[in-house]
């Protein structure tokens, strides 16, 4: 019988949790704005001291919000078209208690301490939260190192060449992502499950680059199509006629906002990621020069899709980044 492997163990070294953590892996909160309009106040508060009675004091303007108790938002009228009769009038009012209930779910975890969405945290059947005890981010470098198949440096790698691919390809600024998620219905774009009702039970949900990022298209709010977990990774760095059908490439040219001949045919380059490139090859050789493999890949995909040498452009070019044929 072979020998079973070994059973390995992480010893945390200088690992010192802040107090507001200590004793928090299994606390849920509830995190809401103040329902003062006039008040930016975010308020975190613990789930189990949200009781039949509650009230809840905004620690900037003091505004209470406490069970059974409204506020009233403004008073409206709603009319005939287009005589503009009035056929009701009342108070458009919000209830404390639904306000409060509908909050956040958060929970820190204790690797990073970071104070996150309950849906970031995997299911612990035996845990009093329900959740582990650390957020996914964070189980994912854990195990890496428990298991050995993947070193800190390694994720750090894999992150900063993301970020230099979104920089090629123009991809700046916020996406809000609940505009992505509201447009598209709350549900996945490929399979329909409801993912509302999804990220409450803990199943993520995704902002797919609807054009792939290795060929250096950007994600926008306009552009990212809403994917469940499952099917992004289905989807990831495949073209969209590869993935849809096509009454499905005609909707996500309206949601997207791409042309649908663009989605329906065959995978291209960004050329206006490559115009960038051509415009400072010198930068785009300094930006990358950690990486020399991917600018040998990134040189030769070019090359196979625009008939352009990008380092032709460059003043000089290091011998390293010439071993391969383009």
């Amino acid at each position: 019988m072979p020998r079973r492997t070994p059973y390995t163990k992480v010893r945390k070294v200088g690992q010192v949790r802040p107090p507001h953590v200590r004793g928090m892996g299994d606390v849920v909160f509830r995190a809401f704005q103040c329902l003062n309009g006039a008040c930016q106040e975010f308020l975190v508060v613990r789930e189990d001291e949200i009781g039949d009675g509650f009230q809840i004091v905004c620690p900037a303007c003091a505004f209470r919000h406490r069970a059974g108790d409204d506020t009233k938002l403004f008073d409206y009228a709603l009319v005939r078209h287009p005589s503009g009769d009035a056929i009701e009038r009342g108070e458009f009012t919000v209830l404390h208690d639904e306000y409060v209930r509908d909050g956040q779910r958060l929970k820190y975890c204790l690797l990073c301490y970071a104070l996150k969405p309950l849906e970031q945290f995997d299911r612990h059947g035996s845990r009093q939260s329900g959740r582990q005890g650390e957020c996914r981010s964070c189980k994912t470098v854990y195990n890496s190192i428990k298991n050995q198949s993947r070193t800190t440096d390694q994720h750090r790698e894999s992150a900063a060449k993301r970020r230099l691919y979104r920089l090629l390809a123009d991809e700046g600024g916020h996406i809000d992502s609940r505009a992505v998620f509201e447009k598209f219905g709350g549900t996945c774009f490929k399979c329909g499950t409801d993912l509302d009702h999804a990220s409450k039970e803990g199943r993520a949900f995704h902002l797919d680059h609807t054009l792939p990022v290795r060929l250096l298209w950007p994600l926008t709010t306009q552009s990212a199509t809403l994917l469940c977990a499952k099917c992004n990774s289905e989807k990831h760095d495949h073209w969209p006629s590869e993935v849809y059908n096509d009454t499905q490439l005609r909707r996500l040219a309206r949601l997207a906002g791409y042309e649908y001949a663009l989605l329906a045919g065959s995978a291209q380059l960004n050329e206006a990621a490559v115009k960038r490139i051509v415009a400072d090859v010198d930068g785009f050789i300094e930006a990358w020069i950690p990486y020399p493999n991917e600018i040998k890949r990134l040189r030769q995909m070019i090359n196979r899709y625009s008939q352009i040498d990008i380092l032709d452009g460059a003043s000089h070019v290091p011998p390293s980044l010439l071993d391969d044929d383009t």
